[in-house]
């Protein structure tokens, strides 16, 4: 297959468990540059979440934040983005806060939150590499909001959520789970799928033409439209079966060894 363009998922496939981007992976990359292989990023993040990655992989392309909700260019300025409709936020934040799961509003790029001791934060600091904004009322955000996240310990009370607002919601936003502690609610009508697809067309790069690989359920839009769907061995199965080939898991450098065996060729099969 002659693939132009790799787009990869971030955390859980390009960087390790502890948020570590290698040295095996930042080479990876690097010999896709030299075979002349575009390469960009998806993710749940916001912009401001890519700032550690851009230099040391040398980005240069459009790069999908807020699973595809927001465009930006490698300087992270938006090149578009959508917004959550304000009734459909509302509804997500009350319905999530109704059963005791903690809430944040990105908003403007910014990460906010009531909370700042609650679970996963300190994990979010770290992956981020920025602070949250601090507020006591999420309201004010609702009318700009460009994700919301759900964020639980409680796996099984996060997925009953998920299968809840996805019902209530329908059309009015997207409701996936980017990590089985964080439910994400992003924009409707965009995805990473739908990401792929607009980088496609801004390069004139026919869709299958390019390689996606990924983890999490929100990777399986973008494998659905990309011509080769490479999935992590960490990922679930159902994300797995979503795709044409599997590597190793992302403490495993699988993200290297998938570009090495399925992209550039250069590791026999076994």
């Amino acid at each position: 297959m002659d693939i132009a363009l790799v787009v990869s998922d971030v955390d859980g496939t390009l960087v390790t468990t502890d948020k570590r981007l290698t040295p095996a992976s930042i080479e990876a990359v690097r010999r896709l540059e030299v075979a002349g292989i575009g390469f960009t990023i998806a993710s749940s993040r916001p912009p401001v979440g890519f700032r550690s990655l851009v230099e040391p992989l040398r980005l240069c392309l459009p790069i999908g934040a807020f699973n595809g909700g927001t465009i930006v260019g490698p300087d992270l300025a938006p090149l578009s983005q959508a917004l959550i409709p304000e009734d459909a936020a509302q509804r997500a934040v009350e319905s999530l806060l109704r059963v005791g799961i903690d809430v944040w509003v990105f908003s403007e790029g910014v990460w906010h939150l009531r909370d700042p001791a609650a679970p996963y934060t300190d994990l979010e600091r770290r992956t981020l590499g920025v602070e949250p904004k601090v507020v006591s009322d999420l309201g004010p955000l609702l009318d700009s909001a460009q994700k919301i996240v759900g964020v639980s310990r409680d796996a099984d009370g996060l997925a009953r959520a998920e299968s809840g607002l996805s019902d209530a919601l329908a059309s009015q936003a997207s409701v996936e789970r980017s990590q089985v502690y964080y439910l994400d609610i992003t924009p409707p009508g965009v995805s990473k799928g739908s990401f792929v697809l607009d980088v496609a067309r801004r390069l004139g790069i026919a869709p299958e033409r390019i390689a996606t690989i990924g983890d999490a359920a929100n990777d399986k839009a973008m494998f659905a439209v990309s011509g080769l769907a490479i999935a992590m061995a960490n990922a679930k199965p159902d994300v797995q079966a979503a795709a044409a080939a599997v590597t190793v898991s992302n403490d495993e450098d699988g993200f290297a060894r998938a570009i090495e065996r399925f992209i550039l060729r250069s590791v026999p099969a076994v």
